[in-house]
């Protein structure tokens, strides 16, 4: 199940490099703040993932998982924040979350946001259970 993991952020990182394709010509630095740390620290994400598949040392796959459980936030944030600019929205708050998760799968922000989307649970769910599994087998 460990390796589904890198398949399955494989899948995500082909779609995230599609999409980091489209803002890089289009969005001329918006956001920048969230993209660019969260696109660096999902690659990140395989030093840890690969050591610990590799050593089977438990503490790296949830290294892996606290960077994927701290980063993946800067990607939802860039979806809320598109989502506001979709819909004209201009009062930020925390409530604005499941109205952008509801924009994002309603297609107003591509196919290709909804793919990358759905792709973070895919990614993160497994990794917990792989870890939760290796520690209770250590």
């Amino acid at each position: 199940m460990a390796y589904i993991v890198v398949l399955a952020w494989a899948v995500q990182a082909a779609f995230g490099l599609s999409l980091l394709t489209s803002w890089a010509r289009r969005a001329r630095g918006q956001n920048a703040e969230l993209v660019l740390p969260h696109i660096l620290m999902m690659v990140a994400f395989l030093v840890p993932w690969s050591l610990f598949l590799a050593t089977s040392a438990v503490a790296w796959g949830w290294l892996g998982v606290a960077i994927l459980l701290t980063f993946i936030g800067f990607g939802d944030a860039t979806m809320v924040r598109r989502s506001r600019k979709v819909t004209g929205q201009t009062n930020p708050s925390l409530r604005d979350y499941v109205p952008a998760v509801k924009v994002a799968l309603s297609g107003r922000l591509g196919w290709r946001v909804i793919v990358h989307a759905l792709m973070a649970p895919v990614v993160l769910i497994p990794a917990i259970v792989v870890c939760i599994a290796a520690t209770a087998a250590a």
